[in-house]
């Protein structure tokens, strides 16, 4: 029993932690892999020179730094963006220790300049001066340390860049989560707080009766003839025992009058967040914009769908300031949380300027740059087959 129980649990678990940023934090082990076995080629090769060694350790303690943060089995924790964030920091730093120590031999950095020169086009505008110089050392027939300083800033620029958009689509995701809390918070307090004391701000209505249904009607003495109806959303009364709106309003209202309206703007929300999936195309990022952009949209149609029977009540919309029966108070419910869309599109769009501004490899460039024509001469060595997994 406990072996059926220790076999689904690790099941579940893997289904957890798969399900979040999984895939990325395998690709993360695989390029720390790879960089690994390019410091270590790199280390044969500078056997002699005690600078680069230096370099080269600094870069094997990068590496293993963020092995470490994306070492689940030993931390148990689910892969999260911030994680493969982090050790993408730590890569970089580890990458550009390895340039670093090209100084003393410049020319045998040129088979790895192609995969250079693509990171720093991807990051940096075609109006950067070190992309531009770069670009121009590409073409020289002999480097010099200096041009690998060059290399080596322009490198640093890009890593600096790419790390500044992940940084802004985290904070983005984490500002949209902590407004969807708050704006669910107080959907949740609005109708408790409703529900303990339904009678302060009814969600009712009160519209006329004809005149021909006031004279046929028979009354007690006691009881006085208005010309009006009280409706709400779980109920109704066709002759108010009062002439005290108020009075009618409290008599008729009920402790879940709020509730089945954000329900019925929730259900509006959630129908305008599935239709607005026809427009994602996915991310390739560690953080889940999409899914934040669509929780947002829950508790601000069950708030929209409140506050606009709140404004028709208060006949801010001429026309339609009396609702004849429940049936179209909760009609409204649905339309007015299905129009939070008004106010989220601007949210949508937000997100969907993060997304494209968090480049990849298949990402456009930052400015469009007609590239010059390539060096003259036969292709370039073939170790730029190796640099082009950089």
């Amino acid at each position: 029993m406990g072996k059926m129980a220790h076999k689904y649990l690790g099941r579940m678990r893997e289904w957890w932690r798969e399900r979040h940023s999984w895939e990325l934090s395998e690709e993360g082990r695989a390029n720390i892999r790879k960089m690994r076995a390019f410091v270590e080629a790199r280390e044969a090769q500078i056997s002699g020179d005690p600078n680069g060694k230096k370099l080269m350790a600094a870069a094997r303690r990068e590496l293993n730094a963020a092995y470490q943060l994306l070492n689940f089995e030993k931390h148990h924790r689910t892969p999260l963006g911030s994680h493969v964030t982090a050790a993408q920091i730590h890569l970089n730093s580890a990458r550009l220790l390895w340039v670093k120590s090209f100084i003393s031999h410049p020319e045998t950095i040129k088979p790895y300049l192609p995969s250079l020169l693509a990171v720093i086009r991807e990051h940096l505008s075609s109006d950067d001066e070190r992309r531009k110089c770069v670009e121009d050392i590409r073409r020289y027939d002999k480097l010099t340390n200096q041009d690998v300083v060059k290399i080596t800033e322009a490198v640093e620029a890009a890593q600096a860049v790419s790390l500044r958009e992940k940084l802004r689509a985290g904070s983005f995701v984490r500002i949209v989560w902590m407004v969807t809390g708050f704006l669910f918070v107080l959907a949740v307090s609005v109708g408790v707080f409703t529900a303990i004391w339904p009678e302060v701000v009814p969600l009712c209505f009160n519209p006329q009766r004809s005149m021909e249904s006031i004279a046929s009607e028979v009354l007690p003495p006691e009881k006085p003839a208005v010309d009006y109806k009280v409706v709400c959303p779980a109920g109704s009364d066709p002759l108010p025992n009062s002439d005290d709106v108020d009075d009618n309003f409290a008599a008729v209202t009920t402790r879940g009058d709020y509730f089945i309206v954000e329900i019925a703007g929730l259900v509006a929300a959630s129908l305008a967040s599935a239709s607005g999936l026809r427009k994602i195309g996915g991310t390739s990022t560690s953080y889940e914009v999409p899914v934040a952009l669509a929780a947002l949209k829950l508790p601000a149609g069950a708030l929209t769908a409140i506050g606009g029977l709140l404004l028709m009540r208060g006949g801010f919309v001429p026309g339609l300031s009396a609702l004849d029966s429940s049936a179209q108070i909760i009609a409204w419910a649905i339309i007015f949380g299905y129009s939070q869309e008004l106010f989220t599109k601007f949210v949508d769009r937000r997100g969907q300027m993060v997304l494209e501004d968090v480049r990849g490899p298949g990402s456009p460039p930052p400015a469009a740059n007609p590239i010059g024509p390539p060096p003259s001469g036969p292709n370039p060595n073939p170790g730029s087959e190796i640099a082009a997994a950089l």
